[in-house]
C-alpha cells in the first residue's frame, strides 16, 4: 500500500535528498572527497568550476541500484570547452522506484477483492542541470555556476517543480595544492507541490481511519557547503597518489560527527593510486554519524568505499563499491560509470 504522509515541512534538511547521493564511480570510490580535484565532465555535479580543466568534449554515464535493487539511480552529463577561459555542461539525474503496486482499488464497492484492479506506478525524482564555468586569471580562480530544475513525480498522486542554484570555486597553488568550495542551494532550492485530491481520497477510503490531509505544498532546501583540499604526490616515474580531504557542512543540527545548533560538519577522506595513467585504485571513508542506539546511547558509524578504474584512452571505465561491512543504514551496492572523450566519435 502506498501512503502519502502529512508531515512535510516548509524548511526541510531532507528535501531533494536524491541530489546528495553523488555521481561517478571514481568520486564515490574516494568517498566524495573530490570538490578540489574534479577536472572532468563530472564537475557538472561536484564543482562546476572544474569544467575549466576539460580539454575536449566529454560525456559521462552512470547507473547504480540502491536499497537491495529497489531504487535505481541514473546519470548522464555532457561538457564542452567554449574557449580557454570558459566551459559549458549539461546533466540529467533520475532517481526512482518503479513498479510500485497501487492497491487503493483492490476492494470494490461491494467488498470484493479483485487483483486485476491493482495498478503499477513510479515515484521518480529528476534534476536537469545547466553548468557554466569561467576562469579569472587576475585572481587565479576558477568559478562555476549550476542552474537546476527539479521535477518530482509520485504516480498520479502528487508532483512538484523546483529550481535552485549552486556556486563552485577552485584554486591551484604554485606548490601543487588544490582548494575547492561548492555551495549547493545557495539561494535555497524551492519546490512547489500539487496533489490530486481524488487520489488522496482513494487512500483515505482504502485505509479506514487514516488521516490523509494534503501536505504542505512548498518545500525549501537549505544551503549546504563542501570545502576540500587535495594534492597529487608522485611516488615514482610510474606511480602517483592523489590525497584529498573534504568537509561537508549543513546549516542544521543533525547526527553528523560535529553537530551544533548553527551547523553540522562531516569529514571525508579519499585516496587515488595511479599506475602510468592506466589503472587506478581508490579508497575513501566518510559519512560519519552518531547513531542513536536502543539503550539511548550513541555509536559512531562510518561508510568506507573502494573502487578501481581503467583509462583506455578515449574511454574510462570506473567501478565503486560502498557500504563495506554494512556500516551505514542505506544498503548501497555496485556502481559503474563510463566516461567518453567525444574524439572517439570523430
Amino acid at each position: 500500500m502506498f501512503v502519502i504522509h502529512s508531515n512535510a515541512q516548509n524548511r526541510s534538511k531532507y528535501s531533494n535528498e536524491f541530489l546528495n547521493i553523488g555521481v561517478d564511480a571514481k568520486s564515490i570510490g574516494m568517498a566524495n572527497a573530490v570538490v578540489s580535484s574534479v577536472d572532468d565532465v563530472n564537475a557538472t555535479y561536484w564543482n562546476p568550476a572544474g569544467l575549466i580543466n576539460i580539454e575536449r568534449d566529454e560525456i559521462s554515464l552512470m547507473h547504480s541500484n540502491y536499497f537491495a535493487n529497489i531504487a535505481s539511480y541514473n546519470y548522464i552529463s555532457y561538457a564542452k570547452k567554449i574557449d580557454n577561459e570558459s566551459a559549458l555542461g549539461l546533466s540529467l539525474i533520475r532517481f526512482g522506484v518503479d513498479d510500485i503496486m497501487d492497491t487503493t482499488q483492490l476492494i470494490d464497492n461491494q467488498g470484493n477483492i479483485d487483483y486485476n484492479r491493482i495498478e503499477l506506478f513510479s515515484a521518480a525524482d529528476y534534476a536537469f542541470v545547466l553548468s557554466y564555468a569561467k576562469k579569472n586569471k587576475l585572481l587565479n580562480l576558477n568559478f562555476g555556476m549550476n542552474a537546476k530544475i527539479i521535477r518530482r513525480i509520485i504516480g498520479d498522486f502528487a508532483n512538484s517543480w523546483g529550481f535552485g542554484f549552486d556556486l563552485g570555486v577552485q584554486h591551484q597553488a604554485k606548490n601543487g595544492w588544490k582548494f575547492g568550495l561548492m555551495a549547493r542551494d545557495i539561494t535555497t532550492t524551492y519546490n512547489s507541490w500539487s496533489f490530486d485530491q481524488n487520489r488522496l481520497n482513494d487512500i483515505q477510503n482504502a485505509l479506514e481511519g487514516e488521516n490523509q490531509e494534503i501536505p504542505e505544498k512548498n518545500e525549501i532546501s537549505i544551503p549546504k557547503v563542501q570545502f576540500g583540499v587535495s594534492k597529487e604526490i608522485y611516488l615514482s616515474n610510474d606511480y602517483s597518489m592523489l590525497a584529498a580531504f573534504d568537509l561537508f557542512m549543513l546549516f542544521e543540527q543533525t547526527n553528523d560527527l560535529i553537530s551544533t545548533s548553527f551547523a553540522s560538519v562531516n569529514p571525508s577522506v579519499g585516496f587515488e593510486f595511479e599506475y602510468i595513467d592506466l589503472v587506478y585504485f581508490r579508497l575513501g571513508v566518510g559519512n560519519f554519524q552518531n547513531e542513536l542506539q536502543f539503550d539511548s546511547s550513541t555509536e559512531l558509524s562510518f561508510q568506507p568505499n573502494f573502487g578501481i578504474g581503467f583509462n583506455l584512452g578515449n574511454v574510462e571505465v570506473d567501478y565503486a563499491f560502498t557500504d563495506i561491512g554494512n556500516q551505514s543504514a542505506a544498503l548501497y551496492s555496485n556502481i559503474f560509470s563510463l566516461k567518453f572523450n567525444l574524439d572517439l566519435l570523430r
